[in-house]
């Protein structure tokens, strides 16, 4: 085979990756286009409606609006980057951009409308516009749910060869498989110079080398990304010369921080002397933002209380009627900066469950300290039910209207857990535990210990009212699933 041959098989393949990569993605921002004209359509069209009610009036006017909204909306999300593929199936950044657009339009239009006296009747305005951005987000919402579940089946995924030791890698390919909506799929691996020359494999993904193999592992595998992890051994000029290399094959570049553990709204690019360095802001533990969610937890717990004590009876009673033994279960917790207090639960175990603990420790499946059975037999029959829809955590709205507890945060450890706690898990504890948290919606009790230390310290480092939102919605999907409870 000649070397143009070579050359020209290896240009085809190169094409063919990229159009594979692009046809889905094309495909996607299309519907979100013909998605983002039918919500404006609905939108002008409910605000026609309510506005203009009257059968004496004809809004003749108004309807040309509402036609000519689609390509006004269109304009306005294209400017907020609502159609960048790089944040296609990312809820937050792609929710954020539809906002933006919608909080932007809204006052573009009432600024011109002021400067060239344009009488627009306001509560046209007031229901149309805040209608498509809430109409938009909901079918967003829907289509990037649409996209994770095809990222599921197999479809809609970048293949990845991964860069860096094998440890870092070998965690990136059990979280991007334990999260397969992210659709990245790690297909190869190259290792750093001397970590591990007689590695084949990590986790069944092939080791195809050291870093200098990384463009022939991304032509061997057909590849369309590369992702970088923290390796002293890739310096910057290195990695520069790598970046050149792929960019003949049109393949992405992620290079991952050493700071895992921490998002992006931490984080900026700041050029320094030539120089793009990484600027992390501290997490907001304490002030304004903090007393924020202390009065969002205190305000969302009586809600909660008033509007679910008819169950909370009724849970009670059934308990009470089962065996007759006492409804609640206390239990000493450490809370924030080591403070600690009285957990309130249902009691969903025999009255004498802790005698029995010793017999069956043995059996235990639990992370840790943390005892637990798939199949425990001091769990009572409505114990089984309560825990299964997590329904025994409710008492615990008690706790954060104390101030013990907040409704996202850390699982509340126990003291002999703390005892053994080294620095990294202390951090857990510069926060107020919570009834759910990143924990609660990433796997419960089906976690290792390793993993929901890590997963607490991720919340640690990067808490915000928007990600307590985001992880309260979640727990809702995963407490109807009952996944992970036992």
């Amino acid at each position: 085979m000649t070397s143009e041959t070579v050359v020209s098989s290896r240009h085809d393949r190169i094409g063919l990756a990229a159009s594979t990569r692009a046809s889905w993605q094309s495909s996607y921002i299309r519907t979100a286009v013909l998605v983002d004209v039918v919500c404006a359509l609905i939108a002008g069209a409910l605000a026609v409606h309510v506005r203009f009610s009257s059968p004496y009036y004809r809004p003749t006017a108004y309807l040309a609006i509402t036609l000519a909204m689609p390509l006004v909306w269109l304009a306005a999300v294209a400017l907020s980057g609502g159609y960048d593929a790089r944040f296609i199936g990312v809820g937050s950044d792609e929710f954020r951009r539809v906002l933006n657009a919608g909080v932007t339009l809204t006052a573009t239009v009432a600024l011109i409308c002021y400067a060239i006296k344009f009488d627009l009747a306001r509560g046209y305005v007031a229901i149309a516009l805040p209608s498509v951005t809430v109409i938009d987000l909901v079918a967003r919402y829907r289509l990037r749910k649409r996209l994770h579940a095809r990222r599921q089946a197999g479809a809609c995924v970048q293949r990845v060869v991964a860069i860096g030791h094998a440890d870092a890698i070998g965690a990136l390919i059990a979280e991007l498989r334990r999260d397969s909506h992210h659709g990245l799929s790690v297909v190869g691996a190259c290792l750093a110079a001397g970590a591990g020359a007689s590695v084949t494999d990590i986790d069944g993904v092939p080791v195809i080398g050291d870093i200098d193999h990384t463009v022939h592992a991304v032509d061997l595998l057909d590849a369309d990304t590369v992702a970088v992890l923290a390796c002293p051994e890739l310096g910057g000029a290195r990695l520069r010369e790598l970046s050149w290399e792929l960019e003949e094959w049109g393949t992405d570049v992620y290079v991952a921080p050493a700071l895992l553990d921490v998002a992006g709204p931490r984080t900026t690019i700041r050029p320094i002397a030539g120089l793009p360095l990484l600027h992390v802001d501290h997490p907001e533990l304490s002030g304004a933002k903090q007393a924020l969610k202390a009065l969002f937890d205190r305000t969302a717990a009586v809600s909660a209380i008033f509007l679910m004590s008819p169950v909370l009876a009724a849970i009670a009673l059934i308990i009470r009627a089962g065996d007759g033994g006492p409804v609640f279960f206390r239990q000493t917790r450490v809370g924030q900066n080591g403070q600690t207090f009285r957990v309130w639960k249902f009691r969903t175990m025999v009255v004498d469950a802790e005698k029995q603990k010793a017999m069956l420790a043995v059996h235990n499946e639990g992370n840790g300290m943390l005892f637990k059975m798939r199949q425990d037999p001091r769990i009572t029959k409505a114990g089984a039910w309560l825990r299964r829809y997590s329904l025994d955590e409710l008492p615990q709205l008690f706790n954060v209207l104390l101030g013990d507890m907040s409704l996202v945060g850390p699982r509340p450890a126990l003291p002999e857990e703390t005892a053994t706690y080294g620095r990294h898990m202390q951090r857990r504890l510069a926060v107020k535990p919570g009834i759910t948290g990143l924990w609660q919606v990433s796997g419960r009790s089906d976690l290792s210990v390793e993993d929901s230390v890590r997963l607490d310290v991720r919340y640690v480092e990067n808490w915000s009212l928007l990600l307590d939102l985001q992880i309260l919605w979640k727990t809702g999907r995963a407490v109807s699933s009952g996944s992970g409870a036992y």
